[in-house]
């Protein structure tokens, strides 16, 4: 870790080289999820490097959240367009997910290559609850923080209701909470101030290198022939990597992927009922338990959790054999990087084309509201995920027909209520509770 500059001086304008190496650090230490990996940042660049103030970090943040797609990554695309312009973006956002794609793909090959060997069965076997528990604990963590009052209770129980009883997709929910939050915002503007749930900027680490009072930088400023090339050159470039994609699946991964990259508000828990509807039900690239596999995955990996994509890809390429029997290892590096260069295109997008607006904007009800209403709604969304991966992995040899057949299975049980109670009560980190899970599932496999 570098020194910090001394307390009553502005750091000095890092060089290019110096960001690089820090985002790609970054990449390979941004365990934890979304908060997790955003308290990282936090205490690198606010605390640590001062490359940024409090208030400009989280002004910054803030903006992220209303997008689709993962915050903390979008978060980096940001700072780093802030420090060095467009490719200081590019290459913050690069390399916080490039890691990651290397990791799980090599995750992923042991997966399918030796997922019958007893020792490896026993891990996912304990990986598994719990990955039940970290999903009920993500709705209750983002429920305590957002449903501040009846009216988001309500509007995440109509979500709840409309996934879980009537099976609406998950995109006309966004889409149906963010224009009730916008409405809301006027009719009832107090019920829906409620924000991203982030602590107030009131905290002093000394000058910073961005610092409250800096003065736009050229390049911050709005200019509509910057937006219209990037918009121009994104639209080049999603083209063209479609038009690559001879291949039946692995194009109609570049198309799905890119929707589900705009449907990702909320976070990737949130998203993942979409993914799963597409993945498993439409193109049967995986089975429901594989899904589960390849989020136990995820939270065990650095980067964004929703790179799960990254692992449906994979094996999805894999399962289909697009480049036959005997190159499946191809075939699956290839879909795992298909599914994240169209899931995380639309991030730099975002940020690079919304950022010269939101620095000269501060929080604004009507950017704050529609997300106050989504979240909400993802409370919803979260709880039947969970429900439903509590079935999968509790009545696994059951059947939507017959709910509840083929036996309880109490062990399972009762990893998931023990890595609930660590997460929720003892405040133990995912990590941890997934090595512990791992551990009990190992052993039971092995008596």
């Amino acid at each position: 870790m570098n020194a910090s500059p001394p307390l009553t001086q502005h750091p000095a304008q890092p060089s290019f080289r110096e960001a690089f190496l820090f985002w790609l650090k970054l990449g390979f230490i941004s365990f934890g999820g979304p908060a997790g990996q955003i308290a990282i940042m936090h205490q690198e660049l606010v605390e640590n490097r001062r490359w940024i103030s409090e208030r400009r970090f989280l002004h910054a943040l803030n903006y992220c959240m209303v997008l689709p797609g993962p915050e903390a990554q979008q978060l980096a695309i940001y700072i780093g367009w802030l420090l060095h312009r467009t490719w200081g973006g590019i290459v913050a956002g690069t390399l916080f997910v490039l890691p990651s794609l290397f990791i799980l793909a090599a995750l992923t090959y042991i997966y399918l290559a030796f997922g019958d060997l007893t020792l490896v069965q026993g891990i996912f076997n304990g990986i598994k609850p719990a990955v039940v528990a970290i999903v009920v604990f993500a709705a209750w963590r983002i429920g305590s923080r957002a449903l501040k009052n009846r009216l988001l209770w309500a509007l995440a129980a109509v979500s709840f209701v409309a996934i879980f009883i009537f099976g609406i997709p998950f995109p006309y929910i966004v889409v149906g909470a963010g224009l009730l939050g916008a409405l809301g915002g006027k009719l009832a503007p107090d019920k829906f101030r409620v924000g991203g749930g982030h602590a107030g900027a009131d905290k002093d680490y000394g000058p910073a290198l961005i610092d409250d009072n800096t003065p736009p930088l050229p390049h911050t400023r709005f200019s509509w022939t910057y937006l219209v090339t990037l918009i121009v050159a994104a639209a080049i470039l999603w083209g063209a990597a479609m038009a690559e994609l001879d291949e039946p699946v692995l194009r109609t991964m570049g198309e799905f992927f890119t929707k589900a990259a705009l449907v990702t508000f909320g976070g990737a828990y949130a998203v993942l009922p979409y993914v799963y509807q597409g993945g498993v039900d439409t193109y049967g690239w995986l089975t429901g338990t594989q899904m589960i596999d390849g989020l136990a995955l995820g939270e065990t990996t650095p980067g964004p959790l929703i790179m799960v994509v990254a692992f449906v890809g994979f094996v999805g390429a894999w399962t289909k054999e697009i480049f036959g029997p005997d190159a499946l290892l191809l075939a699956g590096f290839v879909g795992a990087s298909v599914a994240t260069f169209f899931t995380f295109l639309p991030s730099f997008v975002f940020i690079l084309a919304g950022a010269p607006l939101v620095e000269s904007t501060h929080g604004d009800l009507k950017f704050t509201a529609p997300l106050t209403g989504i979240t909400a709604a993802v409370v919803g969304v979260i709880l039947n995920l969970a429900l439903f991966f509590g079935w999968h992995v509790i009545f696994p040899h059951a059947t939507e027909a017959a709910p509840f057949s083929g036996g309880f299975e109490w062990f399972y049980a009762l990893i998931s209520l023990g890595a609930f109670i660590a997460l929720c009560k003892y405040k133990q980190d995912v990590m941890s509770v997934i090595a512990a899970c791992a551990s009990v599932g190992l052993v039971q496999a092995l008596i």
